[in-house]
């Protein structure tokens, strides 16, 4: 029986995983990932578009939230920085896609700093609400600088490619997302598993003890807002090409509260739970759907209207269960199901 206690060898202790039987799963993950779209219609290839993206943004989120301990509420403006660089880098400059992708995520990893610099000292609940402040700087900088931004009128960008693939296909356009999820979710996992990593961690745990054995709190707090923030830039320009036509209606703070919990459901500090949190939370309105489909016809129409606050009131819900029930979120009843199985008949 596998105990996972011991580690014998340099080697296995720097490998992302030595059980052949978790990179079998993976394996056969990825297959059904990559012919996924043969075998969905296109709103499902849409939605699992949507899931890519938000497993990205999570990502970085979970790299400044969950690993180093930072809250942050304003990943819709930085996912706004991210989507309208893109937009109207491609739109009124003429860039091809690839440097207008790469800009979104150095135009947010800039940004990160005027909020990173100033909050070096806040923490909790006060850089929370300065990140926040920052979110609503930005759309209202986006809304009202029309001359450079279009304001309220927003910004639509047509006949893109990418690297050979034509983006206006949601099939080529899945293949992407998932290309860029799945480097960033290696990127993310070296990460953890480097000296910077364990710094993040320090820091989140005891950030005086991290200053005591010489860890820079100044640095890796800045590496930490530029790295997730780059990260989350991805995303945004990435939202810019799945929706064609940006405005700036999209980024509320709805979209902070639902990347918050995204890592929360999912289990903070995983990159596992940030994957799962974001396919739950971005699923939670189809299965809404589908559950109202059992109820009455006139109860049914009645929800329906109101199917944005049901949805918002639905993501807090989730925050709360999951906080009450399983603090370690979706990857914890996984790790918890998966050590019960194992041990199984012998589970206590």
């Amino acid at each position: 029986m596998r105990t996972h206690h011991f580690v014998e060898t340099y080697e296995r202790h720097l490998a992302l995983s030595d059980n052949p039987v978790t990179w079998s799963w993976t394996g056969a993950l990825l297959v059904g990932l990559v012919v996924l779209p043969f075998l969905v219609g296109g709103y499902a290839l849409s939605i699992a578009i949507a899931i890519g993206i938000a497993v990205v943004g999570a990502i970085g989120l979970n790299l400044l939230t969950g690993v180093t301990g930072l809250i942050s509420l304003g990943q819709a403006g930085f996912l706004a920085a991210g989507c309208y660089t893109t937009a109207l880098l491609i739109d009124d400059y003429g860039w091809s896609t690839e440097p207008a992708l790469l800009a979104a995520g150095v135009m947010s990893a800039l940004l990160s700093l005027l909020v990173g610099i100033p909050s070096l000292r806040l923490k909790g609940l006060y850089l929370a609400i300065t990140t926040m402040a920052f979110s609503f700087i930005v759309t209202h900088f986006l809304l009202y600088a029309e001359s450079i931004t279009h304001g309220p009128y927003g910004v639509r960008i047509e006949d893109l490619d990418f690297l050979g693939l034509d983006l206006g296909s949601a099939r080529q356009l899945y293949y992407l997302v998932l290309a860029i999820a799945l480097i960033t979710t290696l990127a993310a996992l070296n990460i953890l598993r480097t000296r910077i990593g364990r710094a993040f961690m320090a820091v989140r745990d005891h950030d005086v003890a991290a200053r005591v054995m010489g860890i820079s709190l100044t640095r890796y707090k800045l590496f930490a807002f530029v790295t997730s923030s780059f990260i989350v830039g991805i995303a945004g320009g990435l939202m810019a090409f799945q929706f064609r036509f940006i405005n700036v209606d999209i980024f509320t703070v709805l979209l902070s509260v639902e990347a918050l919990a995204m890592i929360i459901v999912g289990g903070l500090g995983s990159v596992a739970g940030a994957i799962l949190g974001a396919a739950f939370i971005v699923l939670l309105p189809e299965i809404t759907r589908s559950l109202l489909d059992f109820l009455p016809a006139a109860a049914a129409e009645a929800l329906s209207i109101h199917i944005f606050e049901i949805r918002g009131l639905l993501t807090g819900l989730a925050i709360i269960v999951m906080l009450r029930i399983e603090p370690h979120g979706l990857i914890g009843l996984w790790r918890q199901t998966k050590r019960y199985w194992t041990g199984w008949p012998l589970s206590v």
